[in-house]
């Protein structure tokens, strides 16, 4: 399973970076989890500066996307030429957004009727773009799934991990990441918001 992390310049390393880090904890061959973008280095909107891993061609052929938020977005979906990369299709991989992500999911038309989950800052953005936003830090629609609020990331890695390699995987994943002294809570929480659109 490849499962590719899409981001760009200016990028929320909390967005990008948590997804990575529980995601990574599945260590069953063949499970590889990927950052892309469209230039060879980018930079968060922190300074931090990161190599990628795979192109946004290649990231496209994976069996599931998450995009990453960050500054930049709405530079991000009026740039023709990188829309044109993400050649994104429900029908055949996981999709999942991350805050301002949510604005890449609307300008590609893959929230059409579909509600989704964003942060408050891009919530203007996305009903603009014909999207009804919830109230909510999480939301799946099949194969669709938005997320809203930095933290939150943890709730689209686990329903990455659910969908593709079970729910006692996504536990252990999360279970493995949570605060000492809190782990069954979050474990809790985490599966009240994934379970219910698994």
């Amino acid at each position: 399973m490849h499962i590719s992390i899409l981001t760009f310049d200016g990028f929320n390393e909390l967005d990008s970076l948590i997804a990575l880090g529980i995601l990574n904890r599945i260590k069953t061959p063949g499970w590889r989890v990927t950052l892309a973008s469209p230039t060879p280095r980018v930079e968060s909107m922190n300074g931090v500066d990161i190599a990628r891993h795979v192109s946004l061609a290649e990231a496209s052929t994976a069996d599931a996307v998450l995009i990453g938020s960050g500054m930049k977005t709405r530079e991000v979906v009026a740039d023709t030429a990188i829309m044109a990369q993400l050649q994104l299709d429900p029908a055949r991989q996981l999709i999942g957004a991350q805050c301002s992500g949510t604005l890449v999911l609307a300008k590609l038309g893959l929230l059409n009727g579909v509600p989704a989950c964003t942060d408050l800052t891009t919530r203007p953005w996305v009903q603009e773009a014909g999207v009804e936003v919830l109230n909510q830090p999480f939301f799946a629609n099949g194969n669709v799934a938005t997320a809203g609020g930095c933290l939150a990331s943890s709730y689209l890695a686990a329903w990455v991990i659910a969908r593709l390699a079970g729910e006692e995987a996504a536990k252990d994943a999360i279970h493995y990441v949570a605060p000492v002294g809190e782990k069954a809570q979050y474990v809790e929480m985490t599966m009240k918001h994934i379970r219910p659109v698994l």
